[in-house]
C-alpha cells in the first residue's frame, strides 16, 4: 500500500514508496508471527489440553474396532481350542488306547506349518502383537484338527476291521449299574489307604454294594486267574481279553469260574463279598491294558440303561452252561473247543 507524504513546499500530498528491504522485512515479520500463532494453539491443544487432532482420533476409533474383532475371535479360538482338546484327549485315553493304537505325539500336535515364512507380513508388527498371534493360533489349530482328523480316520477304519476285538475289549459296567444299589466309592488314582492310612495309588474303580451281588465279565475273553490272593484281593478272577487288555475282579465273595474257560461279556462270573484286605463289601475293579492298570471308568457308561443291561445278562443266561453243569466239566469243554 503506497505512503502519502505532505511537502512543504509544494504543500502537496506526495507518494513515497518505502524502501524494498523494509517491505521484505515486515512479510518476514508477518510470517513469523504467524507461525507463532500456530505452533502455540497446536502446543496448547495437545500438550495443555491433552485433546487429539481428528485424524488420530479417527485411527483411534479404527484401532479400537479392530481390537474389539481381535477380542471376538480371540474368544472364539479358545472355545475351539478347548473343544480340540477333549476331543484329543478323548482320543488318545478312549479310542486310541481301545483298538492299541499308540497315542500321537505331542510335539506332532502343536509343530507349526511348514515351508517358507507364512508370517513374512506380520514380522513388522512384533512378535508379540495380538494380531500376529491370533494367526499363530488359527494356523496351529488348524494344524492340530486335520491331524485329529486323520487319527479319527485311523480309529474308523480299525473300528470297522476289527471284527471280534469289539466284543473283547471291556466297555461295560461289571455288575447292574443301578445308583440306587450301588455307589461308586474309590476312584483310579490316589488316596488315602482306607486299612492302613497314608498315601497310596489305587488302580482300579471300587463298586459298593451289597454282598451276593452279581459280577458280570465286561468283555469276551479267557480266565487266566480264578484263586484266592493273600497279597490283599481276596477272591480274584483275572480274564484275558486279548489284544492287550486284561480286567481284575476282586474281593469277591464266591467264584463260578475255573481257570481256562471261555468268557463272554454279560456271563456272571461270581458275586461281591469282602474277601481279603477291605472295609466293607464291595467290587473292587481294575482294566489293565499292555500291562499298565488304566482308568476302568473311561471303558464304561455307569448310566448305562439297566433294561439293556439285564437283556445281555440275561441273554448269556440262556448261552451259557455255567451252572448246569460242574466247573470242571465246563473247563474241559472249553478247553476242548479251543484245540
Amino acid at each position: 500500500m503506497p505512503k502519502f507524504v505532505l511537502n512543504p513546499e509544494t504543500l502537496l500530498y506526495e507518494v513515497r514508496d518505502a524502501p524494498r528491504y523494509l517491505r521484505t522485512l515486515r512479510i518476514v515479520l508477518a510470517t513469523l508471527i504467524a507461525a507463532g500463532f500456530v505452533m502455540l494453539y497446536f502446543w496448547l491443544y495437545t500438550s495443555v489440553f491433552h485433546w487429539d487432532l481428528p485424524r488420530t482420533v479417527m485411527l483411534k476409533r479404527r484401532a479400537a474396532a479392530w481390537e474389539a474383532r481381535l477380542e471376538v475371535l480371540d474368544s472364539r479360538l479358545d472355545l475351539y481350542e478347548r473343544t480340540l482338546t477333549g476331543i484329543e484327549q478323548r482320543d488318545d485315553e478312549v479310542y486310541r488306547s481301545i483298538y492299541g493304537l499308540g497315542v500321537i505325539p505331542e510335539e506332532v500336535k502343536s509343530s507349526g506349518l511348514g515351508g517358507i515364512n507364512r508370517y513374512a507380513e506380520l514380522d513388522p508388527l512384533g512378535t508379540n502383537s495380538a494380531l500376529g498371534w491370533s494367526v499363530r493360533r488359527l494356523d496351529n489349530l488348524t494344524k492340530r484338527a486335520y491331524i485329529q482328523s486323520l487319527a479319527l480316520d485311523e480309529v474308523g477304519q480299525i473300528s470297522r476291521e476289527a471284527g471280534d476285538m469289539i466284543s473283547c475289549v471291556p466297555s461295560v459296567p461289571p455288575l447292574l449299574p443301578d445308583a440306587a444299589k450301588v455307589h461308586l466309592s474309590s476312584g483310579f488314582g490316589y488316596r488315602t489307604d482306607p486299612v492302613y492310612g497314608g498315601s497310596e495309588f489305587h488302580a482300579g474303580q471300587d463298586f459298593a454294594t451289597a454282598k451276593g451281588t452279581p459280577v458280570y465279565a465286561t468283555g469276551d475273553g479267557v480266565v487266566v486267574s480264578a484263586s484266592f490272593q493273600f497279597s490283599g484281593y481276596g477272591n480274584e478272577v483275572v480274564i484275558d481279553h486279548g489284544y492287550g487288555y486284561k480286567t481284575r475282579y476282586a474281593h469277591l465273595n464266591t467264584i463260578i469260574v475255573n481257570e481256562g474257560m471261555k468268557i463272554r461279556r454279560g456271563e456272571q462270573i461270581g458275586t461281591v463279598g469282602a474277601t481279603g484286605k477291605v472295609t466293607g463289601s464291595h467290587l473292587h475293579y481294575e482294566v489293565v491294558y499292555q500291562n499298565d492298570r488304566v482308568n476302568p471308568m473311561h471303558f464304561m457308561d455307569f448310566s448305562m440303561p439297566l433294561d439293556e443291561y439285564r437283556a445281555m445278562t440275561d441273554k448269556r443266561k440262556e448261552d451259557s452252561p455255567v451252572g448246569k453243569r460242574s466247573s470242571t466239566t465246563e473247563l474241559l469243554r472249553r478247553r476242548k473247543g479251543n484245540d
